[in-house]
Order: structure tokens, then C-alpha cells, then sequence
């Protein structure tokens, strides 16, 4: 059956929008449609580095998922490992299916091996990212975090230089720290999986392909079972007149 799928990268620049389009089409399968959307260039930050950077674009995210399902789309990629606002986003929607690239991932990683490290850019990522882990209840399979010391907008300037540094952790990840699956934790990290798996010898996760090819799964079980986000509980939508009432969309 045909999906519908939209990516939202929650960054006020287009910069990764060819890129980011050129990947999820390479990849997906032959019945879905996915398309791509970025917040417009000089309104806000262009990476999510810091937490606060994160909050400010949470009230573009919220409207840009109410109009996705407006617009018909099965699902939405929330295109950030830290997975921002994605209980909101699940709120917000009445039938779409969300998800993110931190728990995609990291479901993905736990299926396929025992203990997982995630390659992240910088130190300054971590907690909140490792809050994450034990959110989706994968923190006794965590094995470690490693930083590679490179900002979101570094990744794709050199690529030997990420790829080498790439490796360099994740051989110690795997050799000291015990990993059998190797996690990239930005989705600006993309390029690189297939040959460094072929090298490690390990999985290796894409942050973009992994909450693409999750979100397609979720949408197939949503169509042939009825299986989505539950709304009797923590991702009950809010109500309608309170919604029109606070004018929130």
C-alpha cells in the first residue's frame, strides 16, 4: 500500500535539503512518497545544539505536524537524534504516525546486537541524548557515547576527516567498551554507514535511514492491523475546543 511520509528538519536552513531528499529516496521503498521540509533560513538557529536552541523551534514543529496530517501524510519524521517534542507531536496528531531518529535507532540497534555505542559530534550532546536512552529503555544496553569533537554543520565539510574520526570511535567502541552495534547520533552524519559497517565488521545506523525505514513499518502495521499510538493515555490529543479556544493552530 502506498505511504506518505514527511521528513521535517526542525533547522531554519535548507542547506541539507538536497542531500537529506536524494538519501530518503535512494532508500525507500517502492510504494511510499517522501518528501522533505526545513524551517525558512534566517528565522532561527540552524542546528540544535544547545537545549534552548531545541525549545525555540518546538512551536514551528507542532504547526508543521497539525499540517502534515492536514495535508494527508501517514507519518512524520521528526528529523533530530535528540527527538524533540515528540510526545507533543504524537499529541498534536489525531491518526498520523510520529517518530524520530533516537528511538528508530536505537530499537533498530537493540534488535540487532547486544550493546550499542552512539558517535555523536559533540561532548555538549550527550546528556540530554543519553536522557533519551533511558526514556526508551535501552540504557543497560548502552555501552558508551562517543564524541568526535565536529559541530552539525562540520560532518559533511571534510568527508575522510568525519569518516576517520567516525571509525577511530567506534573501533574503540567496539574493542574497549564492548559494542556490537555502532549508532550515528546526528542525522547530519549520513554518507558514511555502509562502508565504515563493512570495515567494522558491525552494524552501523544511519540517523536519517533508520527513522525512514521505522516509519514505514509503522505505517504498514497502522494499515494492515490498526496498530498506532494509543490515545488513551500520555498521547491523548488535546481537546478540540481548547484548541480553538487557545487559538493554537
Amino acid at each position: 500500500m502506498k505511504k506518505k511520509i514527511l521528513f521535517i528538519n526542525p533547522l531554519h536552513t535548507e542547506v541539507f535539503d538536497e542531500d537529506y531528499t536524494q538519501q530518503l529516496n535512494r532508500y525507500k521503498s517502492p510504494e511510499t512518497i517522501v518528501d522533505l521540509v526545513s524551517f525558512k533560513s534566517g528565522q532561527g538557529p540552524i542546528h540544535l545544539e544547545y537545549n534552548c536552541y531545541e525549545a525555540m523551534v518546538i512551536p514551528e514543529l507542532l504547526r508543521t505536524v497539525k499540517k502534515a496530517e492536514e495535508d494527508g501524510y501517514d507519518a512524520v519524521i521528526i528529523g533530530c537524534f535528540y527527538d524533540p517534542a515528540i510526545r507533543a507531536c504524537r499529541e498534536v496528531a489525531e491518526k498520523m504516525v510520529i517518530t524520530a531518529p533516537a528511538e528508530a535507532a536505537l530499537h533498530i540497534a537493540t534488535t540487532l546486537g547486544e550493546n550499542f555505542s552512539v558517535i555523536v559530534g559533540r561532548q555538549k550532546w550527550i546528556p540530554e541524548m543519553k536522557e533519551n536512552v533511558h526514556k526508551y529503555g535501552f540504557i543497560h544496553k548502552l555501552a558508551s557515547f562517543k564524541s568526535i569533537d565536529l559541530g552539525v554543520h562540520d560532518f559533511q565539510k571534510d568527508h575522510e576527516e568525519t569518516k576517520n574520526r567516525i571509525r577511530e570511535s567506534a573501533i574503540e567502541a567496539i574493542e574497549k567498551d564492548g559494542a556490537d552495534v555502532i549508532v550515528l547520533g546526528c542525522t547530519a552524519e549520513f554518507g558514511f554507514f555502509d562502508s565504515l559497517q563493512d570495515e567494522l565488521g558491525v552494524p552501523v545506523i544511519d540517523a536519517t535511514l533508520s527513522p525512514l525505514k521505522y516509519a514505514e513499518f509503522l505505517v504498514e502495521v497502522k494499515q494492515k492491523f490498526s496498530w498506532t499510538h494509543s490515545k488513551k493515555v500520555g498521547y491523548q490529543s488535546p481537546p478540540k475546543d481548547e484548541v480553538e479556544e487557545f487559538q493554537l493552530f
